[in-house]
């Protein structure tokens, strides 16, 4: 008896919308670093916009070059292995940036902060302790495993959402 491999599997199709992502997600962060965009508004979140847009089309993707159908497991699953390879290529080319690129981008980041605890009319020495807090998490490294961590959460949250609205059932397998 010889049985069916699928064409296409939620690791595949993951894979290959992953390594889209990288390159897309370097590209925005190095972009909004050299125009000095402040990825952390309104701009950053059009961001989300295209991953959205890059899980939407990894489901059709796996819907078309399979059976037709995906469960809203298998579309998650695809968002996960998209956010870990993302995050795979994404974290260290994070890292490698921020330390040896444009350190600047960090210290850019901190001033942000110290002035926004200004206009909220904090006292000198409560902002002193806040930054040196903050600084310690303001590192290449921090940032990189931030990058990490957030970027399969986020795929993961981002795929849940589009799932709802992209699975197809299979009427063979309803019970």
């Amino acid at each position: 008896m010889e049985s069916e491999v699928p064409s296409v599997t939620t690791r595949s199709a993951g894979i290959r919308f992953g390594l889209i992502s990288a390159v897309i997600g370097i590209t925005l962060m190095v972009v909004f670093s050299m125009a000095k965009i402040d990825s952390s508004g309104p701009v950053g979140y059009a961001s989300y916009l295209i991953y959205a847009a890059l899980v939407f089309l990894a489901h059709k993707h796996f819907k078309e070059n399979g059976d037709g159908f995906m469960t809203i497991g298998q579309g998650i699953g695809i968002g996960f292995w998209i956010g870990l390879i993302s995050a795979l290529i994404s974290a260290p080319f994070t890292y490698i940036y921020l330390k040896f690129v444009d350190s600047g981008m960090i210290e850019m980041a901190l001033e942000k902060q110290r002035d926004q605890m200004i206009e909220r009319g904090m006292d000198e020495a409560a902002i002193d302790q806040a930054m040196e807090m903050t600084g310690a998490f303001m590192t290449p490294g921090a940032f990189a495993g931030f990058a990490f961590v957030g970027g399969i959460v986020v795929f993961v949250v981002i795929s849940i959402i589009v799932s709802l609205f992209t699975q197809k059932k299979n009427p063979e397998m309803s019970i």
